[in-house]
């Protein structure tokens, strides 16, 4: 019998090592399936992460080349701006000069009118 029960006891002993042995492949397999959603939601998060800083550097990189075209379009009406002033001053120095010639002109035609001759 005790040949039997030393049997008994090995096949006991060998049932329970093939149960943990189970167990264990269940706790490696739910490890891994753990293991592989938290590097899907770590591989997510990054992702979110680095969208975040491109549009980031990207919304800054717009910024500055917004900036830029209104400063080189401010300076162009600038520059345009006193380009027009100086041809308006330009125009009204030319007129002041033509003013005397042409109320001379005028008085003349307005004289010759007045005494009864024709324009």
């Amino acid at each position: 019998m005790d040949r039997d029960s030393g049997n008994g006891e090995a096949f006991l002993a060998l049932q329970e090592i093939k149960e943990a042995e189970a167990r264990a492949r269940k706790y490696i397999e739910e490890a891994r399936e753990v293991k592989a959603v938290k590097i899907i939601q770590d591989a997510y998060e990054e992702a979110r992460k680095i969208r975040e800083d491109s549009l980031s550097e990207a919304r800054k990189v717009a910024e500055a080349k917004k900036k830029a075209i209104i400063k080189k379009a401010s300076a162009e009406a600038d520059k345009i701006r006193k380009k027009s002033s100086a041809e308006t001053e330009e125009i009204s120095k030319r007129i002041e000069t033509l003013i005397p010639e042409a109320v001379k002109k005028a008085r003349a035609k307005i004289r010759v009118f007045l005494e009864g001759g024709t324009v």
